[in-house]
Order: structure tokens, then C-alpha cells, then sequence
């Protein structure tokens, strides 16, 4: 088959790698059946559901949570650890989204790349927002890590990381509420043993 249609099947399948790329820095931490790069942004884009903010544009944050890593279906999940700069980075995936929009009808591509484009330029409120939800979810992944293999601390890097970069006010009461209940699984185990009150 020939076609556009041949090219809407060719962009299905280069998205399909997303649900199966795991993100680098589980793997590189030796996390088993970690997530994954689409389950990180679909997460992201439902979080957009639970703002109330009436200044950004939601609709905006829900396209670009589904756009900001699409790049990554070409180049894979770069992070510093593989030894790549920030600089080629940014050239890599904006050559990799060239390739994509060229896949999908041309106003979709243009919007795609329109996004992709804002969100690397950090400049807009959606923009920033929706980097506040990529480090929100991926504390909240670094937690659920730890708690799930019962091992306290062993993700702290990413916590510290994101220590004090959160900007919009519903993100950062969403990870007060995270950084608390983290604080409670902390303070319940000691040496990934859980602590069990002492009988009266």
C-alpha cells in the first residue's frame, strides 16, 4: 500500500515503540518492568483533567503532555548519563520531530511541532505547567518505586532534583501531599524494615 496511508501506519508504529521504550532513568537504577516512556506521558496528560487553573490553556497542557517526548520514538530517552549534551539533544529530537511531522497531515504536523517547540522553550504558563507535571510524575513514579520494593531513600536523587523547581500552585500542593505521605513510609521503616509499635 502507497500513499498517505502508508504514512500513517509508519507514524502508528514509531509511536507504538513509545509504549514499549522504557524511561532511562529506571533502567540505569535497575528497576524491573519499569515504566515506560508513553506510560509516563499518558499519566501526565490525565493529570491535566484535575486542574482548575482558569489562566492556562488546559487543552494545551493535555496535547502537549502527549507531544513533549514524541521525539523520543526515533532517538530514544536521552539523558545525561548516556553521554549526550543538552545541545544534542535539543538538535537530535528537533530533527527527529522534522521526521515525524513530515508522517501526519500538515496542520497536525505544525501543531506538533508548534507544541513540542513551546514546551523545549519553557516561555508560556502551559509550557512551564507542563513541565511541573514531568517532574511531579516522576517523583511520584520514584516514590511508588520505593514503596513497592520497600526500599526508603533508594530513589532520593529525583526528589532532590526537583527540590524547590515547582511553579504552578495545584502542582505544588499535589507534591506536598506526595513529599507527606513519603515522609510517613520514611518514618515507618528503618533500614527498609517496616517499624512496628513496641506492646504496652
Amino acid at each position: 500500500m502507497t500513499g498517505v496511508n502508508s504514512k500513517v501506519l509508519e507514524f502508528c508504529q514509531l509511536m507504538g515503540r513509545l509504549k514499549h521504550l522504557p524511561r532511562t532513568g529506571w533502567v540505569i537504577r535497575d528497576i524491573p518492568n519499569c515504566e515506560t516512556v508513553a506510560s509516563h506521558m499518558y499519566r501526565m496528560a490525565m493529570l491535566t483533567f484535575l486542574l482548575e487553573s482558569k489562566d492556562v490553556d488546559i487543552q494545551r497542557c493535555l496535547k502537549m503532555c502527549l507531544v513533549h517526548d514524541m521525539a523520543e520514538s526515533i532517538v530514544g530517552d536521552l539523558t545525561p548519563h548516556c553521554g549526550v549534551s543538552v545541545e544534542d539533544k535539543h538538535r537530535q529530537e528537533e530533527e527527529a520531530m522534522e521526521t515525524l511531522i513530515k508522517l501526519v497531515p500538515e496542520l497536525s504536523g505544525e501543531d506538533m511541532k508548534s507544541l513540542f517547540m513551546e514546551y523545549e522553550n519553557q516561555v508560556t504558563k502551559e509550557a512551564i505547567l507542563v513541565k511541573d507535571l514531568d517532574r511531579f510524575d516522576m517523583i511520584c513514579q520514584a516514590y511508588e518505586y520505593e514503596e513497592s520494593r520497600n526500599k526508603p531513600r533508594a530513589l532520593q536523587e529525583f526528589f532532590d532534583s526537583t527540590e524547590g523547581r515547582f511553579k504552578h500552585p495545584e502542582v505544588k500542593r499535589w507534591v506536598d501531599e506526595l513529599l507527606q505521605k513519603r515522609a510517613f513510609f520514611l518514618s515507618s521503616t528503618v533500614n527498609g524494615e517496616e517499624v512496628k509499635p513496641h506492646n504496652s
